[in-house]
This record gives C-alpha cells, structure tokens and sequence, in this order.
C-alpha cells in the first residue's frame, strides 16, 4: 500500500510540476519534471559519474516508461569508483569463502562496467521489467540472469541484446559483445 501512495504522489508531482518545468527552457519539460518527480521519491540515487551516453539512454528510458505507462525507475547504484568496487568485492570474498564464489555477485574493478559508468542497478521489479522490455530501443540491457536489476549500455547493437550470461564472473568472450 505504501509503494503504491508513494508511486501516485510521485506522478502527481510531476504533473504539478510540468508547467514549471516547460517555463524554466524550451524542450525538455516532461524529461525535467520527470527527473525531479523521480529525485524526491528516490532521493539518495544519483547519476554522476555515468558515462554521458548511459546517462542519456537512461534518463530517455525512464522519461518514457513514467509518461507513457506510468512506471517509475529508480537507479539503486550506477558508477562506482575502483575504490567502492573493490570493496563491494572484497566484501563478497570474505562472505563466501573465495574470490570465485564472489565472482558469482560481484566482480573485481578491473572487470566492472560500474567503474567505467556504462552499467545500472535499478528499482523497484516493475521497473526492471519495463526496462527488460523496452530498454532494447535505448540500448539498455539486462546482461546476468541472477540479476534481474543490473543493465548495461551497449550502443550500436541495432537493438540486438548480448548474450545474457549466468553471473557477472562468467567468461565474456567477443561473441558476447
């Protein structure tokens, strides 16, 4: 029940908030009312530091999937520093014993889209659903089956998915990307 008031309040606030977002500049006003509906209902997400073209093909799919079918994706986690994602690692590597248990949830910096900005971890599961759906026309993609809130931005694969692996520590090979 919560998750649902809270879902209606936020299409509220943006419908209150379009016209201020039309008169603050040309173009862009459902993107913008948007983007500050979705900001107070997942305050502490955070768009810095994605690539520009992630950050673009993201904010574009959320826009569309909030004002064409009412749904609302929040970003859980998106780039992360070398430094984070070691420790994310490192903390999986003490939890289950051994680096390629670990490899099943997390990967090293070296291996993470993260670290460069090109892979989101979003919310709620209605979210991740639209995305898993149309996020093919922003290419946006679900790439792990035990995740099913981790997509990665491959541009330029005319809507054609890579090969969705098993776990991020499966082994990427050229017929994946």
């Amino acid at each position: 029940m919560r998750e649902r008031v809270l879902h209606v309040a936020t299409i509220v606030i943006a419908v209150v908030l379009l016209p201020i977002a039309w008169a603050v500049g040309p173009g862009g006003g459902r993107r913008r009312a948007c983007q500050w509906a979705l900001g107070l209902r997942f305050p502490r997400e955070s768009l810095t530091g994605l690539a520009a073209g992630t950050r673009a093909a993201f904010t574009a799919a959320r826009t569309e999937a909030f004002w064409r079918d009412g749904v609302l994706i929040g970003l859980t986690s998106g780039h992360r520093d070398a430094g984070e994602q070691h420790r994310l690692f490192a903390a999986e590597v003490r939890r289950t014993g051994s680096a390629a248990a670990a490899r099943l949830r997390a990967l090293p910096p070296e291996e993470s889209r993260h670290v460069a900005g090109t892979a989101l971890d979003v919310r709620p599961v209605e979210g991740a659903r639209w995305l898993e759906v149309n996020g093919g026309r922003y290419d946006l993609y679900r790439t792990y089956d035990n995740e099913w809130w981790h997509f990665e931005h491959h541009p330029g694969r005319a809507g054609l998915p890579p090969v969705r692996l098993p776990h991020p520590g499966a082994a990427r090979t050229a017929r994946h990307w």
